[in-house]
């Protein structure tokens, strides 16, 4: 399988959510949202809501978080394939998820510096 390269980083491909989703596994996909239920504070976190193609996908099935996601948003604004690709890399926004998400920027730094 190819690696899918998130906009952020990430890499869906290897996200829970993305196996499961592309393994048609409901068991793993309702113990990822019982996961959010609990850990995140999303009392409202379903099997179906944790569906998703990936972030790159243009599929409707998105996670939730991803689906509402400012970076993705901001990526897709912008026309850039991440944020590795784009002119203001390192800007504040993708700087504070690399503080919450650190194994994203050697992915990002490696992507820009290729440019």
């Amino acid at each position: 399988m190819a690696r899918m390269i998130a906009y952020c980083g990430l890499m869906c491909t290897d996200c829970p959510g993305y196996i499961a989703t592309q393994a048609n596994d409901w068991a793993a996909l309702e113990k990822l949202a019982e996961r959010a239920r609990i850990e995140f504070n999303s009392p409202n976190a379903t099997a179906a809501s944790s569906l998703c193609d990936g972030c790159l996908s243009a599929s409707e099935r998105k996670c939730a978080y991803c689906a509402e996601c400012s970076i993705r948003a901001c990526a897709i604004a912008k026309g850039v394939a991440n944020c590795g690709t784009c002119p203001e890399y390192g800007c504040e926004k993708i700087s504070g998820f690399m503080a919450m998400a650190p194994e994203v920027k050697a992915t990002l730094d490696a992507i820009h510096a290729a440019l």
